[in-house]
């Protein structure tokens, strides 16, 4: 527990800790007021996620940047996972589907443009395995074109469209979960001599034994799973609170909160010219989000879920994902990187973020909230007020 204690009381971050047990009792005392507990989760979930990127680091230490690059971005993606998997239980499809897409392009744009901004503040230019970055890229291209087939058949017959829209998202959702395996053997096995690290130069701070880095693995999952669960509850009416559109809030505050690991571990290792690992950390959560933890939470719907959930995302949720993904293929083909690369990447990002903030609400229902709110995600991205 030394080296524990010794981070929270070094680590400014991790002061937050104390949110965590305030979540819960504002949860007990007063349960209607959305906007505390929105304000509490989100202020107890960063350092969760801190927690989680520490303990990952260390776990990883001995396996190399792509690896640990790997390992970073799946136990990171458990807190979007497990936000998710809340949503899913209960049928709130509009906001699984926009933290999915949400998630991928908050990775592959604000999670690798931020990396490449503060690692060229300190170093001037700084490389990276482009051979890597091109496969995780070409995996998430993939994923996006799997995702943007049920939009493009969207106009099918109109009686079998509901059983031919599920049964291709099922077939789509085992192809993408295949494929996501090949490339890891590819990757970390048949062909691992080509994902080596660059040369890098810079120290590491001392791990955590391989024992604590576990235990709190296994302690900050359950706790962020139980945030989590209060965090879905409340971020729809605390939303209507802020002025934020149901958009700006799936695709934007959703993801940034649940990227809260990857940001931590991506960005340190930036700082430290280790852009191997926050390249495979951004780019490996955001095509292990589209390739792995969509399609399986389309088959997971099946079980948790009130109704099948599908993989026919709005149209415009696809084309951002699309730019995402081309972007990002662009600014890794060269494995070099300057703090501009970062700048250029970050106003993508930015774009989509004002875009959502400002679009206008075009509610065409005047019913509950939750009812309004799927009413407005149909109308903006053309899925015409479809809950799944």
């Amino acid at each position: 527990m030394g080296p524990l204690l010794r981070e929270i009381r070094h680590n400014p971050l991790l002061w937050l800790l104390i949110f965590v047990p305030a979540v819960f009792g504002a949860q007990a005392r007063a349960t209607e007021a959305h906007t505390l507990l929105f304000v509490l989760s989100l202020l107890a979930i960063v350092p969760l996620a801190a927690l989680l990127s520490h303990a990952t680091e260390s776990v990883a230490v001995k396996t190399g940047d792509a690896v640990g690059g790997l390992l970073n971005a799946t136990l990171g993606n458990l807190t979007e996972l497990i936000i998710a998997l809340t949503a899913l239980r209960s049928g709130q499809y509009v906001l699984v589907k926009a933290s999915v897409a949400g998630a991928v392009i908050t990775n592959a744009l604000f999670v690798l443009g931020a990396s490449f901004f503060l690692g060229g503040l300190k170093y001037h230019v700084q490389d990276y395995n482009r051979v890597s970055a091109r496969l995780q890229a070409s995996m998430l291209f993939l994923a996006t074109i799997a995702l943007l087939i049920p939009s493009a058949t969207r106009g099918a017959d109109s009686g079998t469209a509901g059983v031919f829209t599920q049964q291709l998202s099922v077939g789509l959702s085992g192809l993408l979960i295949v494929a996501y395996a090949a490339g890891m053997v590819f990757s970390l096995k048949t062909h691992r001599e080509l994902f080596a690290s660059a040369e890098h130069a810079g120290g590491d701070e001392e791990p955590w034994p391989i024992g604590l880095a576990l235990a709190t693995l296994a302690g900050v999952t359950v706790l962020v799973a139980l945030v989590s669960e209060v965090f879905v509850e409340s971020v729809q009416e605390a939303a209507v609170a802020f002025g934020m559109t149901p958009a700006f809030v799936g695709f934007i505050v959703v993801p940034l909160v649940g990227a809260g690991a990857e940001m931590a571990s991506a960005f340190s290792g930036a700082r430290k010219n280790r852009l191997d690992l926050s390249v495979g950390i951004a780019l490996g959560a955001a095509s292990q989000i589209a390739l792995f933890v969509a399609p399986v939470l389309v088959l997971l719907s099946y079980v948790l879920g009130p109704t099948p959930m599908d993989l026919q995302f709005w149209p415009g949720a696809v084309v951002m994902m699309l730019i995402a993904t081309l972007t990002a293929s662009l600014v890794t083909n060269n494995g070099r990187s300057a703090w501009f690369v970062g700048v250029l990447v970050l106003m993508v990002y930015l774009i989509f973020a004002m875009t959502l903030y400002l679009l206008p609400p075009r509610l065409e229902s005047s019913g509950a909230a939750g009812a309004a709110n799927q009413s407005f995600f149909g109308t903006i991205f053309g899925a015409a007020g479809s809950k799944t």
